[in-house]
């Protein structure tokens, strides 16, 4: 038993000091994904979304220091009871979201490890079964340091992963996992790649011939010869492989204007996907960002979701000498984690990518 503590013990502990640092990396990514559970299409409990941050910082924190706790071996009962009523819930809400089709990806490892809500599922009893042996062999778990050791170790973990919460959300993300980072292209990253696997999908037909029913399964030509179809149930086979990005566009009231922009050598784009609830503060620094950049030819670009009048009623408040464009918010949210951010392009090319706190960072 005690063997099998120790093992445990070591992939419970790095699982979740690696689950939760990746998602500390991002909370704002984390944030997105719980609105997305909280919202009314899943769990219906919309009241907690104004919220959904506070608690994904909460939740990404507890995570990191949990593992840590275990691997240390403090309080061993406090953390292995901790990690047995979270692994519980988590397990639960990915089975949920997997059954019911509700969540595509569960953003248990943010972007750097996008899993399907049944993988993650899978991966939830395992380390379930592994956190039961825990719980079992709780009395083998003994601390790796003294007693003040532990402790000042046990405090030291939870005030640096909160710091490191809070810095990256004054900034971006220290490492970037999407499709939209520093040395992407987005057309490329918007193409399939020559060897993508394609849809495979069984389709099954059920139909009379003579006055006989029959039931014919092929990938989709159907039977050739019939009375009358009946009834035609399709099966996923084999999932297609999709592109990086899917939903990226430029869009005027009349026309898209993707490709026109993309083609640019020198493309600024300032992206605040609402522009009601953008940064006071941020958006008052970008006159003087956007006029900079016109003055060194570039071209300069507001990207939102915001409505026409609240575009101009933005653009006459603060003076800009540039058009905002439309774009799907949450690929805006991709795109850069703050509101505004700033995103430099150099054909299609991401070249620079600020928080409005770093715009000043910014070299032009």
């Amino acid at each position: 038993m005690k063997y099998l503590v120790t093992i445990s013990r070591i992939v419970v502990g790095l699982l979740f000091v690696i689950s939760g640092f990746v998602k500390l990396n991002d909370p704002l990514g984390f944030a997105y994904k719980l609105q997305e559970y909280f919202s009314t299409a899943v769990l219906n409990i919309p009241f907690l979304e104004p919220y959904a941050l506070g608690i994904a910082i909460i939740v990404v924190v507890f995570e990191v220091v949990l593992g840590i706790f275990l691997l240390m071996g403090y309080k061993p009962r406090f953390t292995v009871w901790s990690l047995l009523l979270m692994i519980i819930f988590f397990t639960f809400l990915t089975f949920y979201s997997a059954y019911f089709d509700k969540v595509k990806d569960c953003g248990c490892f943010g972007d750097a490890m996008p899993l399907t809500p049944w993988q993650s599922f899978t991966k939830d009893i395992i380390l379930l079964f592994f956190i039961l042996i825990l719980f079992l062999g709780v009395k083998h778990i003994k601390p790796i340091f003294s007693k003040l050791g532990t402790t000042v170790v046990a405090l030291l973990s939870f005030l640096v992963s909160l710091s490191f919460a809070y810095y990256v959300l004054m900034h971006l993300p220290a490492i970037d996992f999407r499709a939209y980072k520093i040395g992407d292209n987005l057309q490329e990253n918007m193409q399939l790649a020559p060897d993508a696997k394609r849809a495979i999908i069984d389709y099954e037909w059920t139909y009379t011939l003579n006055g006989e029913e029959k039931v014919l399964t092929d990938r989709g030509q159907g039977p050739a010869e019939y009375d009358d179809i009946i009834n035609v149930e399709t099966k996923e086979i084999q999932a297609a492989d999709i592109p990086k990005i899917q939903d990226f566009s430029i869009e005027s009231e009349d026309e898209d204007l993707t490709s026109y922009f993309l083609e640019k050598d020198k493309l600024m784009m300032i992206v605040a996907y609402n522009l009601k609830s953008s940064e006071k503060e941020g958006m008052a620094k970008l006159k003087a960002l956007s006029d900079e950049a016109l003055k060194k030819g570039y071209t300069v670009i507001g990207m939102t979701t915001s409505d026409e009048a609240t575009k101009q009623e933005i653009k006459a408040k603060y003076d800009f000498d540039f058009d905002f464009y439309l774009c799907d918010e949450k690929v805006l949210k991709t795109i850069v984690r703050a509101n505004p951010g700033v995103v430099i392009l150099n054909k299609g090319t991401v070249m620079q990518k600020k928080h409005w706190n770093d715009i000043e960072d910014l070299k032009l």
